[in-house]
């Protein structure tokens, strides 16, 4: 077992920190509280109730949910079955709020498993309990553990350089700073947020739960929408930035050109640039570890078409939208019906003359009918004071698309219905999926057009409330399903001949995903270049350290896109919390550097794709599909279950690492400063 640290108190969870996560105290009327019960999550409300009152027999005398589903925050419980326990929980919280808001009860690991029983209908088996307890922070486990074992001296002479101010970069400047290791984070754009900063078209939202796509050492009570728009996103980015205070470290408008592992002094030199003026003065931070948090999203895919330059209107990929460009009255063509043309589309349609969508190829939508759905101020209520109601919220929000979903995605070798779905369990899903498409529409012509050939799961699939065919159906919408022949001065011709003029051209054509480095010259031992040694097959044990790239860590890099369920800020707090397990080793050792054994490194690369071989996304029948690099391989794409991921990044094996001493000791630049600048023409 990962090492299991005690179950937070009572009294621990009315610390402001973790209340602000648990719940705060109340005086509340009635009626607030009536409204928050009336639009609550109902089994996250019942576990609540536990912590409310200490009583496990409640469990016993309501009603539970009948099983966790994917999309459904109620369990799939009936009206009279929600009503009862809304009916017990408003009697609970008068009578909690009238006792002052007593410190919560808290459940030992027995009685936690006994409420995880309840909650997912007996889903949950021993081995996931360590990982569940993290996550409701019943336990300290993913904050507070395992402790660093060097001294803040030490620490404070390890400066980092980190790539990037998204998210994950954002992630890594909270941790190190907390760590007491100097930073600096190099950002090309003017502000913190990645793919949140640069993907503003209309209609840009999640499409992983609020409530799971948020850092878990933060509260969650503010998301205006079950599926946080990109405006909300980029806010919440910032906010966080700004109280953990980490803008200061952070060179924004600066690229990073390279950077060279400098054997000598066991250093990084990391050459950066102006961002608006890369022929200008350029300087060289010095780092003892380099983190690349660029992710997987930031090299947009231009499709090399006949005459793309030719289009005289205005012409731009929806990564770098041209708020500028007034739709209204405009034919616009959208090249691409992916997640990005998806999410458009719906969202210009009203304000476009007409739009034409081409599609190469059909994707799978999943129902959902909270994707557009506003959170009411009274589960906001909730999710704010009610005990550990938040917490179970995003249990339920994640625990049915993670690891409750393997079977689905895990192909049959002996099921055979011509590549329409590779399993019994699978096959339900495509009838789900396809069911819900008819739900609305009647058109034969339209549903062959938008039902995917491939089977379910196998690519990204989509979020769908009924606005994607609704939408198609518009008689100012056009759905082209023909091949691009050519783009003209002003419109598209297809494979057929047809001309269709538009005066916007919006590409909405996704990314390089198996590049991820884009530009950045990345060059480790001996000057092995990483670009080189990727290709377009990237690889990272455990998706965050590289054979012969000494003190490099990886965030949302190789083979860590879990595609089907996951977060990604909860990957990345993985990664981090891994990353900064492997810089303790090099500091407690009294090493100048570490680097994953070769074969190690290989090695797990290589079960990851052998395992890859096994989903539904490696699939003959999958094809076109982005995931896939020129051999056919997923080196982008998680393998396992996010409970081993947990388990195995918690922290660094050290017979993993090879670990070199350093040449001499000596002292280039005075500790606990920040990356050296040397500038340079």
């Amino acid at each position: 077992r990962v090492c299991v640290m005690p179950y937070v108190t009572g009294a621990q969870a009315r610390e402001p920190e973790l209340a602000r996560l648990t719940g705060l105290p109340f005086d509340d009327a009635d009626d607030v509280i009536r409204a928050a019960v009336d639009e609550a999550s109902v089994p996250a409300l019942l576990m609540s109730m536990v912590h409310m009152t200490g009583d496990l027999g409640i469990l016993d005398e309501l009603p539970g949910p009948y099983m966790l589903i994917a999309m459904d925050l109620q369990g799939a419980m009936s009206e009279p079955d929600k009503q009862a326990v809304r009916e017990r929980a408003f009697e609970v919280i008068r009578d909690y709020r009238d006792r002052g808001c007593p410190p919560p009860f808290i459940p030992d690991e027995h009685q936690l498993k006994i409420m995880l029983n309840v909650m997912t209908a007996g889903a949950v088996t021993g081995e996931f309990i360590d990982y569940i307890a993290a996550d409701l922070r019943v336990t300290d486990v993913d904050q507070n553990g395992p402790a660093l074992a060097s001294t803040a001296e030490q620490r404070a002479g390890f400066p980092v350089a980190v790539i990037g101010c998204g998210e994950s970069g954002l992630l890594a400047g909270i941790k190190l700073k907390e760590a007491g290791i100097p930073f600096t984070i190099i950002e090309k754009r003017s502000g913190a947020g990645g793919t949140w900063l640069a993907n503003r078209y209309p209609g840009c939202r999640v499409d992983i739960a609020s409530q799971y796509y948020t850092y878990s050492f933060e509260p969650t009570d503010h998301w205006e929408h079950h599926y946080a728009t990109q405006p909300e996103i980029l806010r919440y980015l910032n906010e966080v930035m700004e109280r953990y205070q980490i803008a200061d470290h952070v060179r924004f408008d600066t690229e990073v050109s390279g950077a060279v592992w400098d054997e000598a002094t066991s250093t990084w030199q990391v050459k950066i640039r102006s961002a608006d003026d890369p022929e200008g003065i350029s300087e060289t931070l010095t780092a003892r570890g380099l983190i690349c948090a660029v992710g997987q999203f930031s090299n947009p895919v231009m499709p090399n078409i006949k005459g793309a330059k030719s289009f005289n209107g205005p012409s731009f990929h929806t990564a770098d939208w041209d708020a500028s460009v007034d739709l209204a009255g405009k034919r616009v063509a959208v090249i691409g019906a992916g997640a990005s043309g998806f999410q458009l589309v719906p969202a210009i349609a009203d304000t476009a003359a007409h739009v034409d969508v081409y599609q190469r190829t059909a994707q799978w939508m999943a129902p959902n009918i909270h994707y557009h759905a506003a959170v009411g101020s009274g589960a906001r209520w909730a999710t704010r004071h009610l005990p550990y109601y938040g917490r179970w919220l995003r249990f339920v929000s994640w625990w049915p698309i993670a690891d409750a979903l393997n079977e689905q995605i895990t192909i049959d070798p002996d099921w055979d219905n011509g590549g329409l779905s590779v399993s019994a369990a699978n096959q339900t899903i495509r009838e789900v999926f396809v069911a819900w498409m008819q739900a609305f529409t009647a058109d034969e012509e339209l549903l062959a057009k938008v039902t995917p050939t491939h089977p379910p799961m196998g690519k990204r699939t989509l979020q769908d409330n009924g606005t994607w065919l609704t939408t198609l159906q518009r008689d100012d919408v056009d759905l082209v399903t023909d091949g691009i022949a050519e783009i003209t001065a002003d419109g598209v011709t297809d494979i057929g001949g047809l001309h269709r003029p538009a005066d916007v051209l919006v590409w909405a054509t996704g990314f390089d995903v198996n590049h991820q480095l884009g530009p950045i010259d990345v060059r480790g031992l001996n000057g092995t270049g990483l670009n080189q040694a990727w290709g377009d097959a990237a690889y990272a044990y455990l998706g965050v350290t590289v054979s012969d790239f000494p003190n490099f860590y990886c965030m949302f890099g190789p083979g860590t896109n879990a595609v089907n369920g996951a977060s990604l800020i909860y990957n990345s707090e993985c990664q981090m919390r891994y990353v900064l397990g492997c810089i303790d080793l090099v500091l407690t050792s009294g090493a100048a550097s570490a680097m994953p054994n070769a074969q190690v490194c290989a090695d797990y690369d290589r079960r990851s794709q052998a395992r890859l071989k096994t989903m539904v996304y490696s699939h003959p029948a999958v094809t076109s599909s982005y995931f896939k690099n020129s051999a056919g391989e997923l080196p982008t794409l998680f393998a396992w279950r996010i409970v081993d991921y947990w388990k195995w990044t918690h922290r660094p094996n050290p017979d993993d690492y090879e670990l070199k001493m350093p040449r001499q000791q000596q002292k280039s630049r005075p500790e606990g400063q920040p990356a050296s600048r040397t500038p340079e023409r």
